[in-house]
């Protein structure tokens, strides 16, 4: 007699809404990684400088950032299979809208829209596959969402850079419509959620200004502080007392609030606090070192944005390989801290060695440096948002995980803008050092040195490739050197991380889903031995057979996941 698993219907169940999902994240991956390596092509031709550069990348992950917690908090309140809808459409449209920019301003005004819904596709489809996978069994599908990733930042730049060389850089932006209006479709038909209790909302308004006044504040100084105006200035004074003053005001508002956006109960936990730390290091090398290596490719090494695409594989690879196998692993054994450690490890390994490379690095060791840097991104990006889920109260999960995502996206975005500062004022003092050996080279162009003189001195970021050779290895060298020491900026975070993640209290995964988990504490486990119930509670909410277990225990293993 052959019995079938247990597995196989929620299976089922399960991947035709995961096939939605995916093609939300997708979306999202797409219209951003298809525009990477054209962004040199773009400013250039919109006439905008390295802070130009810098911003256009900023300001999306400054919304998004903004957003994720509010995004999270909505998911909390409202119909989620709504909610992500609405991020897939915002976010489309305002990069379809980005295509018709005519200068940096309009194009970085565009990609601040863009990244609200950004925000709310990281956000919910985290929350929403707690909804429908337990932490333990998420691993499996993990390979699902590596291959995701992988098509899309690997097929992302390759197809912007052939598009860009072969039609032009605009039609990047309108590539992802095709696949948004299919997403939203399939999720219109398989993405079924349970219905959430009705309850009075109340949206903390206040609480959102302060947060963006916050951060929008620290951001604008970071990039603009050493360039704009001096450190030691009075619009330092301004900005960063202005970023205080909001900070504070913010948690006052938090604590009284009856919705707080960001719920500050949420850092009692050890296992949030520390996730957040870590996710801070995660983000920052995830998107900054990441942004700056396909700039990288471009002004230092003289490669076309499709070449750029192609020389940044390397990560992509090293990511792609350590979250599947990472995932399938802790699915399998349940223990999740050793990878996320070794993943700290490479994290630290990565940007340092980044921090060393010149424009004439073998290539070969700048692969291996990048392929470090994706593994240690690949074994702790999702894996941080996991074990806090694993944890959190099923009534603040999409608070908690939106949390963890937030302060990746916030370390993303300081991330770029202080290396972006770093490596704009890095530059301008090294075009000064080396005008001598400029000007000689220039000069021995003949007539058409006054042209090349010209493009230099616009303050424009220039496109290397066209460069003649006598001066294009000037360039390069500049650009390499000022890169990699933007680089080095995110080592010492990287070690923070580490002793962040050796800290995480080490709890086993539960089997059990949010949704399952709400379901057992309405209907009051206090009497039931949660291992055992585990072990029969169904999907369709079966209730478990009752023993004499402690009430306290069956409140906290309810609460908390399984001990396994």
């Amino acid at each position: 007699m052959t019995t079938s698993s247990p597995e196989a219907p929620a299976q089922r169940r399960v991947l035709p809404a995961l096939i939605g999902l995916l093609l939300g994240t997708f979306v999202s991956m797409l219209a951003s990684t298809v525009v990477s390596t054209s962004l040199p092509v773009i400013v250039h031709d919109l006439s905008g400088d390295q802070n130009a550069y810098t911003w256009v990348i900023t300001a999306t992950l400054l919304t998004t950032a903004i957003s994720t917690p509010i995004w999270g908090k909505l998911a909390d309140l409202f119909n989620r299979k709504v909610l992500i809808q609405i991020a897939i459409a915002i976010f489309v449209l305002a990069t379809a809208a980005a295509g018709f920019s005519q200068n940096t301003d309009m194009l970085i005004g565009f990609r601040a829209v863009q990244g609200l819904g950004a925000g709310g596709l990281a956000a919910l489809s985290q929350v929403i596959m707690a909804d429908i996978i337990s932490p333990r069994e998420r691993g499996r599908y993990m390979g699902l969402f590596g291959a995701v990733m992988a098509v899309a930042t690997v097929g992302g730049p390759l197809l912007g850079g052939v598009i860009t060389d072969a039609f032009g850089w605009r039609w990047n932006f309108f590539v992802a419509l095709p696949f948004a209006v299919a997403a939203l479709l399939i999720q219109q038909r398989t993405l079924h959620l349970p219905a959430r209790p009705t309850r009075k909302v109340k949206i903390d308004y206040l609480g959102i200004v302060l947060l963006s006044a916050a951060v929008s504040l620290l951001l604008v100084w970071v990039t603009n502080a050493g360039s704009t105006f001096e450190w030691a200035s009075t619009e330092t004074f301004l900005m960063v007392g202005g970023a205080v003053l909001a900070a504070i005001l913010f948690v006052v508002v938090e604590l009284r609030s009856s919705e707080p956006l960001v719920p500050l109960t949420l850092f009692r936990d050890a296992t949030f606090t520390l996730a957040t730390i870590a996710s801070i290091a995660t983000g920052l090398a995830m998107f900054g070192t990441s942004v700056f290596l396909s700039q990288y490719m471009q002004m230092a090494r003289g490669a076309t944005p499709t070449e750029a695409g192609v020389m940044t594989i390397p990560m992509i690879g090293g990511l792609l390989v350590s979250s599947i196998v990472v995932g399938a692993l802790i699915s399998r054994f349940g223990h999740w801290k050793p990878f996320l450690i070794t993943g700290g490890v490479l994290l630290i390994a990565g940007t340092f060695l980044l921090s060393t490379i010149h424009y004439d690095t073998n290539f070969a060791l700048v692969s291996l440096y990048m392929a470090l840097l994706g593994a240690g991104v690949g074994m702790t990006m999702q894996n941080l948002v996991l074990v806090v889920q694993n944890t959190a109260n099923p009534s603040q999960m999409g608070a908690a995980s939106s949390g963890v995502t937030f302060f990746r996206s916030l370390g993303g975005t300081i991330g770029v803008s202080v290396m972006g500062g770093a490596l704009a004022s890095m530059a301008t003092s090294l075009f000064t050092d080396r005008a001598a050996d400029l000007q000689a080279a220039i000069v021995g162009l003949g007539e058409k040195g006054a042209a090349v003189a010209q493009t230099l001195q616009s303050g424009a970021i220039p496109q290397v490739s066209t460069l003649p050779e006598s001066v294009r290895v000037i360039v390069e060298d500049i650009y390499a050197q000022s890169i990699a020491h933007s680089f080095l900026i995110a080592v010492p975070v990287a070690v923070v991380s580490l002793i962040a993640i050796v800290f995480l209290p080490n709890r086993p995964l539960t089997r059990m889903t949010t949704t399952e988990r709400v379901a057992a504490s309405e209907a009051d486990l206090a009497t039931v031995s949660v291992p055992e119930a585990m072990a029969t509670l169904s999907a369709t909410g079966t209730m478990p057979t009752q023993d004499a277990a402690s009430p306290r225990r069956a409140r906290r293993d309810a609460g908390m996941g399984e001990d396994v």
